[in-house]
């Protein structure tokens, strides 16, 4: 599989790390990866384990996108969503540099480098510290019965003032044996894997407030949710604007 080297970033954020039925405390985040990764990609398999270790610094929160464009070269990824291939492209529309590859990460919604390359993600992390915006909404989220109150703060200088807020499922860690295609033979184990997007509501740069039902956060194929306020303008998705997670992310 082929990369592409490239560094456009910006960001920080403000988080909330919530436990699975509310907020148990409040951490600050600095940086949200985000990587395109693929059980059929032989490029793969350095970037999956170095997301597993930055996964596990402070600060950072992150998540594993499995695309499914590679499936037809022998071996159909278990985990792969076509939503996750077209938020990939998503992002490099916004860039406008269309650079969509394997193993990508994108860091804070606005800036990407080569997944297994960690002197260029912690160089994007860098360039990215506040930029437009990112992970600097602040936002809450509180139990009210079985429902949770999200309220999420107005737009800081700078920043798109469009976007919404999402609901994800994530399956913090799972090993797969892998039988054919690139990677045949091998055990691969992925990190805080993105089963599904389902879309709160929208945010108009304004402060505003959301409901979730406890329900929702549920899913058979997750342990655990995430909720990310993230801006997006003509259908581009922009910076990840603030985060909170639960269900022992």
């Amino acid at each position: 599989m082929g990369f592409t080297p490239a560094l456009r970033m910006f960001a920080l954020l403000g988080s909330l790390v919530a436990g699975p039925y509310g907020v148990a405390c409040a951490a600050e985040t600095q940086s949200v990866l985000e990587l395109f990764t693929s059980q059929g990609c032989s490029s793969c398999p350095p970037a999956d384990a170095l997301l597993a270790k930055l996964a596990k610094e402070p600060g950072v929160t992150a998540l594993s996108f499995p695309v499914d464009y590679w499936d037809y070269i022998g071996w159909k990824d278990t985990f792969a969503s076509p939503a996750n291939t077209a938020r990939q492209k998503s992002y490099a529309a916004a860039r406008g540099d269309n650079h969509v590859y394997t193993p990508q990460i994108v860091v804070n919604g606005l800036m990407h480098a080569v997944g297994s390359d960690n002197l260029e993600i912690a160089t994007a992390r860098q360039l990215t510290n506040g930029e437009k915006g990112a992970l600097k909404v602040a936002m809450s989220v509180n139990r009210e019965g079985d429902k949770f109150l999200v309220k999420a703060g107005a737009a800081v200088e700078g920043s798109t003032r469009w976007g919404g807020l999402w609901l994800l499922h994530v399956t913090k860690s799972r090993s797969v044996a892998i039988g054919r295609g690139e990677n045949s033979g091998h055990s691969v184990t992925y990190t805080n894997i993105v089963r599904g997007m389902k879309k709160v509501g929208d945010w108009n740069g304004s402060a505003s407030s959301y409901e979730v039902v406890g329900a929702d956060l549920k899913n058979a194929d997750s342990d655990g949710y995430m909720l990310m306020l993230q801006a997006s303008s003509g259908g581009k998705l922009g910076a990840i604007l603030a985060v909170a997670k639960g269900g022992g992310l």
